[in-house]
């Protein structure tokens, strides 16, 4: 198993914001250790790890090495990572208004947009809010656009996956990021964008 692999496709668990993973020297796992908000139990985390060790590396990992540290979103707000707050939805007739709400060191950032209220457009909506919340931290010199969102069954696991650009003066990339939508597409789809910009963000705060 990639260490360094396994680590990042936990934090990509939803509620995961920090993963450290501990070997023998020889490859096996001997020690996780996880930080989490308070949407899940902590069961239900060792639960998921097991299952994405089993499907993605296929190894089987002991409950008794994971550890999990469970912290309200207002304590995890204080880090370098924006929290998910709410995401909410409202229909008028054909048309969709959709606001996401992140908490990010302090502040609380509110993004909405509207649009035609279908099924195929829904989860770009709520991709588009959530970029719309993060463009009041970020600097006006970089650009962002959701370039395609969707929700994708691997592995018998079905995850939000968000192509994100980011354009600066001196560049322009395209970020990838994805998320376990195994109990909320909506916030799935908030945290696959987030994953994406994640690494990035930080040195483009105001």
């Amino acid at each position: 198993m990639n260490l360094r692999e396994f680590e990042e496709r936990l934090t990509r668990l939803p509620g995961v914001e920090a993963a450290r993973v501990v070997s023998d020297g020889g490859g096996k796992v001997t020690e996780i250790h996880l930080i989490t908000d308070l949407e899940k139990p902590a069961k239900q985390v060792v639960r998921d790890v097991q299952t994405l060790a089993q499907a993605a590396f296929g190894v089987s990992i002991d409950r008794r090495v994971v550890s999990v540290v469970q912290l309200p979103d207002a304590e995890l707000s204080q880090g370098d990572r924006p929290v998910i707050v709410d995401v909410a939805e409202r229909l008028d007739g054909s048309h969709s208004r959709v606001s996401v709400t992140l908490s990010w060191q302090g502040d609380s950032l509110v993004g909405e947009v509207g649009g035609a209220a279908g099924n195929t457009s829904r989860h770009r909506l709520i991709a588009e809010a959530t970029i719309a919340a993060l463009r009041q931290a970020l600097q006006e010199t970089a650009a962002f656009g959701v370039s395609s969102v969707d929700i994708a069954t691997l592995g018998g696991q079905r995850l939000a996956i968000a192509q994100v650009v980011i354009v600066t003066d001196a560049d322009e990339h395209l970020m990838v990021g994805s998320a376990l939508a195994d109990g909320d597409a909506s916030r799935a789809v908030v945290r696959a964008v987030l994953d994406a910009l994640n690494r990035r963000i930080p040195e483009l705060r105001r």
